[in-house]
């Protein structure tokens, strides 16, 4: 295990000054390690993506990641260059008019040659078998070849940490193998948001629960009732 990537203390939040959604909640992850998050609809699991990503802001609390304290705006500008977040909604990923174009979009704005945007594309369409999607445009795909590609534009900024969101929900079994098949061969580091037991069984080195604004580590093999 390498160190720590995010670390979050005694962390609030709630959305305009309603029950708060996390109470105190603490969490550790380490370079190379795998973790499932499970819990209710509503239970704060995409929100606290979106708290480490700097999307939201929380009440109180301490959110380090790398590192450093992150703040304000500027803090996470590098954390959205080293963490890549895979929206729950793929629609809220992909903006260009072809799938090429979008894979390539992070890499160019990231400052990279033609060159290298070319050789960057080329190599995750081969890892997840876009190949013959690139010319396509995103709209028409189906909702398992969105997912992937999602999963593709977040991939080519080479991040050193995955926040997933519900990657497999909906995806028929072709696509769901390949999407399981990148994370087990390839992915190194990453927080998997996941109902699926069995998924994050296979998937993750352990498992936590958010319940009541606090995050529980679980026994995926005896998983909990959802209240």
């Amino acid at each position: 295990m390498g160190g720590f990537v995010i670390e979050i203390e005694d962390l609030n939040f709630s959305y305009d000054g309603r029950e708060n959604i996390f109470k105190d909640l603490n969490f550790v992850l380490k370079k190379g390690e795998r973790v499932g998050l499970t819990g209710p609809n509503g239970s704060g699991k995409t929100t606290l993506f979106y708290l480490i990503m700097g999307l939201l802001k929380p009440n109180s609390g301490t959110i380090k990641i790398f590192g450093k304290n992150r703040y304000r705006e500027e803090d996470f500008r590098e954390v959205r260059r080293r963490i890549g977040l895979l929206f729950q909604d793929s629609d809220d990923q992909l903006f260009c008019p072809t799938v090429e174009e979008d894979i390539a979009f992070g890499p160019l704005n990231l400052g990279k040659s033609s060159y290298e945007v070319e050789q960057i594309v080329q190599q995750i369409c081969n890892v997840l078998d876009l190949t013959h999607l690139r010319q396509k445009v995103t709209y028409r795909l189906s909702g398992g070849e969105k997912r992937l590609v999602a999963l593709a534009t977040v991939l080519a900024m080479e991040p050193e940490c995955l926040l997933l969101d519900e990657p497999t929900s909906g995806l028929d079994p072709n696509v769901r193998d390949k999407f399981i098949n990148y994370l087990q061969k390839t992915a190194d580091t990453y927080i998997l948001i996941s109902h699926d037991m069995e998924l994050l069984k296979d998937l993750t080195d352990r498992v936590y629960i958010l319940l009541e604004g606090k995050m529980q580590e679980v026994d995926p093999q005896r998983p909990p009732e959802m209240p």
